[in-house]
């Protein structure tokens, strides 16, 4: 950026010293989350309240408004757009602090440290009722929240949408329902056609090694340009990518009995959340703390992840590269063949867990969440009747009873941190890589040749070209039709549903 005005200056020492802040507390809940005991919860929550209310002080006092509009005075008609997008982008979150009562927010960081402990024990223990009071905190808090922040939205908002705006900007629920209503239309019916075709794949069960898995993973990221100077993979109950600091990513995994390829899986989808925060513009100290520098939505951050996982590691390429792998750490070939440990890969049936689920019936596991959040924070759900709400809808998208919450309503930690409005990005994603894949393919081809070949750095840098560069500069939609040349819509992400099931189908 050129060189900056004074009040710039003077802002942007102040944005750096509430980055740092903020830098702290991503790292605090990286280790809760990975190594810290679990008698460390209640002082953890403390810490984590102190921090909140100190960076909502920074964010909402006189002095930095007085900071924010002493910048945008100085702007002129010479400004680049990055500055004026930065000091929009500033302002707008600047309105939403100032209507926050500090007494909220202080309170908000308590419960979400108290939901995550306590949901971890209730998910242990498959024990609902532990964890529904922390449940039914939360939604009181974020409906406070969102009543507060109403009077900042540039538009009139639900509850539901004020609380989604920093996962997804500018979503409403009606955009969101146009863009689902195709995936629930077809969907099902696709699943029906997988589910009475004969049987494919192994049918010999296996167990990986719990350290051949973690070799998988650590094999898997050295192939795809992982750095020990600016990166960690630790263990955590539930996988996350964490960007501590502009040199400093983090990325969580788990091994899962029963579930052989979930830590490798995983660890591909949490790397791509890793790359696209390593790709956003600001590789260096001086422009970390500007919001341009921040990923756009959480859809698109899925895009990334999603890509890397389902577009790349599930793929028949990816999956023939690297069956000799697997067969040689196993010591045997369970898979019968590449073609059948592609197949493996990808098992096309209906899942209770949402991180285990398979293309197709992801999205349908995010409609069944939607719909709940919807019911808890706007149509007055008690949080007493959630397991039963949960189980009569995953049989009716599914086909599924969950046998225990633990595989039903307790399965995400997302409701136990209050991040209601989050789970839709996961089902954007998709449309998202569906949509840039199209894009990506056109101009340097075919996915799967450039896997095959081992050419997945030419992925990555179409990427780091057409799609990270853009950080907040847009909103999602803004972004896919800047890439793309058209509107988001479901379209390509069915079309490739559909030619995929057809391959898998096939004979090998």
């Amino acid at each position: 950026m050129p060189a900056a005005a004074p009040a710039l200056d003077q802002l942007q020492r102040h944005l750096h010293t509430t980055r740092l802040l903020g830098s702290i507390s991503s790292t605090l809940y990286y280790d809760q989350n990975t190594v810290m005991p679990a008698a460390g919860a209640p002082w953890r929550g403390e810490q984590l309240a102190l921090l909140a209310a100190q960076l909502h002080e920074r964010q909402s006092s006189e002095a930095y408004a007085d900071l924010v509009a002493a910048a945008e005075a100085e702007l002129d008609g010479d400004a680049p757009p990055q500055r004026r997008r930065n000091l929009q982008l500033l302002r707008l979150e600047l309105n939403r602090q100032r209507c926050l009562d500090p007494a909220l927010v202080t309170a908000l960081a308590r419960a979400q440290s108290h939901g995550n402990a306590v949901w971890q024990e209730a998910r242990a223990s498959n024990a609902f009722a532990t964890f529904a009071p922390a449940l039914r905190e939360l939604i009181r808090l974020r409906r406070e929240q969102a009543g507060q922040l109403a009077d900042a939205e540039p538009v009139a908002r639900s509850p539901w949408e004020i609380l989604a705006q920093p996962f997804e900007p500018d979503s409403s629920k009606a955009r969101l329902t146009e863009l689902f209503a195709p995936l629930a239309a077809e969907l099902p019916g696709l699943l029906e056609s997988v589910a009475a075709a004969p049987a494919s794949g192994p049918q010999e069960t296996f167990e990986l090694a719990e350290g051949l898995q973690e070799q998988l993973c650590s094999e898997l990221l050295d192939s795809w340009g992982y750095d020990a100077a600016r990166c960690q993979r630790s263990r955590s109950a539930h996988p996350f990518s964490c960007t501590v600091g502009p040199q400093d990513f983090r990325i969580t995994t788990r091994v899962v009995r029963g579930q052989p390829f979930s830590a490798f899986l995983a660890t591909a989808h949490e790397w791509g959340h890793s790359l696209y925060e390593q790709g956003l513009p600001r590789s260096d100290d001086h422009y970390f703390p500007w919001p341009l520098g921040e990923a756009t939505s959480m859809g698109v951050h899925e895009s990334q992840s999603l890509f890397w996982e389902c577009r790349v590691a599930r793929s028949r390429a990816f999956a023939e590269r690297w069956h000799p792998r697997f067969q040689r750490g196993l010591g045997s070939d369970p898979w019968g063949g590449a073609f059948g440990f592609w197949r493996a890969l990808n098992p096309l049936r209906p899942g209770l867990i949402r991180v285990e689920a398979d293309e197709l019936s992801y999205s349908l596991h995010i409609v069944l969440r939607f719909e709940l959040e919807l019911a808890l924070l706007e149509q007055g759900m008690p949080v007493e009747e959630l397991p039963a709400a949960w189980n009569r809808r995953m049989e009716e998208l599914l086909g599924l009873q969950p046998a225990t919450d633990a595989e039903g309503c307790l399965q995400d930690i997302h409701w136990a941190e209050g991040l209601f409005g989050y789970f839709p990005s996961y089902a954007l994603g998709h449309l998202i890589s569906a949509q840039i894949s199209e894009a990506l393919e056109q101009e340097i081809g075919p996915i799967e040749a450039l896997v095959a070949a081992g050419e997945t750095a030419a992925l990555q840098d179409w990427l780091a070209g057409n799609v990270w560069p853009h950080g907040r500069s847009v909103n999602a939609e803004e972004l896919v039709e800047r890439v793309t040349g058209r509107p988001l819509d479901a379209g390509p992400f069915l079309t490739y549903l559909r030619a995929k099931v057809g391959q898998l189908s096939g004979a090998g």
